[in-house]
């Protein structure tokens, strides 16, 4: 006879636990991580079938973690309740990367500014530009974010790109937006607010030294590629 609250599924969720307090990840599949997240927001449904499907559905490991909460619920059985592991294992990774980010840091190449950046701006699903304040030496000196959603020249005005950096003294600032497509490739409103901003830091004396678009997958330097 079944004992009063327990359900057909206990035994391998409770195994699923056991195995991870044990030894971590070591030797768990890709489907059962999703699964032990899943479990989280799920107090008696069996997850396995609907984490092997979020795997094919997304194509691995990475592509569940990286999804929106919204693309999550697209597969069949996964709700806000199921998806809160999913979302929580987000929201703990970007402040983790976000404190443990050092306080002093120098950005001498364009490699250690998408370094930087995509610690930042990797996983988010809106384009966010922004502008890094250096001071001579490369080292930085703040961050602003200026937009939020599709680049568009009209609403990035020099004004609020020049600002924070003439009051904080810096010597040069980095450009940076991320394109959450993936696709890196820089589009002619990109180019042209580049120029833009370029010919207003020739007048302010603040030179604008690169523009780095990133995705989470790599990144693109117009000054590597002779754009700036």
């Amino acid at each position: 006879m079944k004992q009063r609250g327990t359900y057909p599924h206990a035994g391998h969720r409770k195994r699923l636990r056991e195995r991870f307090l044990r030894s971590g990840l070591d030797g768990f599949l890709d489907y059962e991580i999703v699964e032990l997240l899943l479990t989280l927001g799920t107090p008696r449904k069996d997850c396995k079938a609907i984490a092997k499907e979020a795997i094919k559905h997304f194509n691995g490991l990475r592509g569940v973690l990286d999804a929106s909460d919204e693309d999550v619920q697209m597969i069949q059985g996964i709700g806000p309740s199921n998806a809160f592991g999913i979302k929580l294992f987000q929201a703990i990774a970007e402040r983790y990367a976000k404190e443990t980010l050092p306080t002093k840091i120098s950005l001498t190449s364009p490699n250690k500014v998408a370094d930087y950046l995509q610690k930042r701006l990797g996983r988010e699903k809106k384009e966010h530009f922004v502008i890094l304040l250096l001071d001579a030496q490369n080292n930085l000196i703040d961050i602003r974010d200026i937009s939020v959603g599709i680049l568009n020249s009209s609403l990035v005005h020099p004004r609020e790109v020049f600002e924070p950096a003439i009051k904080q003294l810096a010597a040069r600032i980095v450009l940076a937006h991320n394109h959450p497509s993936g696709d890196l490739t820089p589009s002619d409103e990109d180019l042209n607010l580049t120029q833009r901003l370029v010919s207003v830091g020739e007048l302010t004396g603040v030179h604008v030294i690169d523009h780095i678009i990133i995705s989470s997958e790599g990144y693109i330097s117009l000054k590597q590629k002779n754009l700036l």
